[in-house]
C-alpha cells in the first residue's frame, strides 16, 4: 500500500506531467504539447511562482519560540530528516533537509514544556535493514544529555497515519496533549491525523523553505530548489485531498 501511496502522487506531479507532456510530443509531434511541457516547466521552475504556493500549502504558519508554546504531556517529532549513505561498515545515518525537527523537539524539552520525548520509528519498506529513524534520533538526544527514561520510540510507521496510531499506541489513553512538532508544509496534515488519533495537538511548525525577503529579477529565473519546493507543495496539496476525500467516503 505504501507504494501506491509513493507512486500516487508522483503520476501528477510537476515533474510526472512534464515528462508526459514531452513523451507525447514526441510521439505525436505535437507543438503544443511541446510549447505546454515548456511552459509548465517555467512555472513550475521559477521562485515568483513557487514561492507564493509553498506559502500558501505552509499556511501562513509562523516559527514559534518554545516559551510561547503552552506544556504538554509530551513533545513529539515526526520522522522524516535523515538519510542513509555509503559508509565503510554499511549505511550510515546523516542529518536530510528536515534536520529542524530534531531540534525543534530538543529545544521544547529543554525549555520544561513536557516530560516525555517522543521520536516516531519511521522506516519504510526499501530501506531494507536500516535502522528506524528514531532509534538514530534517540541516540542522538541521549548524547545531548536528554534521559534516557525521558526519550522513547514509537513502533515502526511508514507514513503519518502510522506514526499517529503508533504513538497513540506507545503512549497510551492516559495521555492526550502534546506538541507536535514537523515541517511547516506538512503540519496542516499531520495535526489533524494526530486530532484524529485522539490527541488535543499543539502545532510547533519548523523547516520553513521559504525565506523572508524582496522579490528581485532573479526570481523570474528558473532555479531546481524552486522546481523542488513546487513539486512538495502539489504532493502534500494531493496527500490532504486523499485524506478529505477518504474522510468524506
Amino acid at each position: 500500500m505504501i507504494y501506491l501511496h509513493r507512486l500516487l502522487p508522483l503520476a501528477l506531479s510537476p515533474i510526472a506531467l512534464i515528462l508526459l507532456l514531452m513523451a507525447w510530443a514526441a510521439y505525436r509531434r505535437s507543438r503544443v504539447a511541446a510549447l505546454l511541457a515548456v511552459v509548465l516547466l517555467y512555472a513550475a521552475s521559477v521562485p515568483v511562482l513557487s514561492d507564493p504556493l509553498f506559502r500558501a500549502v505552509e499556511q501562513q504558519q509562523l516559527r514559534l519560540i518554545p516559551e510561547a508554546v503552552a506544556p504538554a504531556q509530551a513533545v513529539v517529532v515526526l520522522s522524516g530528516m535523515m538519510v542513509n549513505i555509503p559508509g565503510k561498515q554499511g549505511g550510515a545515518p546523516e542529518w536530510g533537509d528536515a534536520v529542524d525537527r530534531f531540534f525543534g523537539g530538543m529545544e521544547l524539552y529543554a525549555a520544561g514544556k513536557a516530560p516525555r520525548l517522543v521520536f516516531t520509528g519511521g522506516l519504510l519498506p526499501w530501506q531494507g535493514e536500516q535502522e528506524p529513524e528514531g532509534q538514530v534520533l534517540r541516540r542522538m538526544a541521549l548524547r545531548f544529555g536528554v534521559p534516557a527514561n525521558a526519550v522513547v520510540v514509537s513502533g515502526p510507521a511508514q507514513n503519518t497515519e502510522q506514526e499517529s496510531a503508533a504513538v497513540r499506541q506507545l503512549l497510551g489513553p492516559g495521555v492526550r496533549r502534546i506538541v507536535l512538532v514537523t515541517s511547516a508544509f506538512h503540519m496542516p496534515r499531520a495535526q489533524r491525523l494526530f486530532e484524529q488519533a485522539g490527541f488535543v495537538v499543539t502545532p510547533y511548525p519548523v523547516d520553513f523553505r521559504v525565506t523572508v525577503r524582496g522579490t528581485t529579477p532573479m526570481d523570474y529565473l528558473p532555479e531546481a530548489s524552486a522546481l523542488e519546493r513546487t513539486d512538495i507543495a502539489v504532493r502534500e496539496l494531493l496527500g490532504r485531498g486523499y485524506y478529505a476525500l477518504r474522510a468524506i467516503l
